[in-house]
């Protein structure tokens, strides 16, 4: 096995969040990380605290990756679709950053506010700058609520599931954009 100097943070963080997609949260476990870098799960504790400071290096890995993928949206409607494509891409890392549970890690703080950028600013743009992180909430609520409900089988009733993303989306959107009631 190579010797854990030969073995970076970067690949351990990779390692994990290759096994949080294939495995789950369950099956992210320092041993199967360790046997995925090809180190003994001891010696990752060279590199990491523990389990629960890797969640967290890989939630904000995770973060960091969605604000890459938001920030070129020009508007709401990108911004949203760009959250649905990039979960279906990475469900269970979605999941960890959007739906994370009782107990789980959290990323840090500027991890969440640099992927948030693209949805403030559309937020901004959608409902006025004293309302932007209202809007951005709200954009974000309903994506998340959505998607993870779309990526869990929540949607029993029958009917399109892209049918009502459609409505969704242009409802919300347009929700936020309207004039406030007086």
């Amino acid at each position: 096995m190579p010797s854990p100097e030969r073995t970076s943070l970067e690949a351990i963080v990779a390692a994990a969040r290759e096994l949080l997609e294939t495995d789950g949260p369950a099956g992210l476990t320092m041993a199967a990380v360790a046997a995925r870098v090809g180190v003994r799960a001891p010696s990752l504790y060279k590199r990491v605290d523990s389990r629960e400071a890797l969640v967290q290096l890989v939630a904000e890995a995770t973060l960091s990756d969605l604000a890459v993928h938001l920030d070129e949206a020009a508007s709401a409607r990108q911004v949203l679709d760009g959250f649905r494509s990039f979960a279906h891409e990475r469900p269970a890392a979605f999941q960890l950053v959007m739906t994370p549970g009782p107990g789980m890690p959290r990323a840090r703080a500027e991890f969440g506010a640099e992927a948030s950028r693209a949805t403030l600013r559309v937020g901004a743009e959608l409902a006025g700058a004293e309302n932007a992180l209202a809007a951005a909430r709200t954009l974000t609520a309903w994506v998340a609520g959505f998607v993870v409900m779309e990526l869990n089988g929540g949607f029993q009733l029958g009917g399109d599931v892209d049918d009502a993303w459609e409505f969704g989306t242009e409802r919300v959107v347009a929700a936020l954009a309207a004039p406030p009631r007086s």
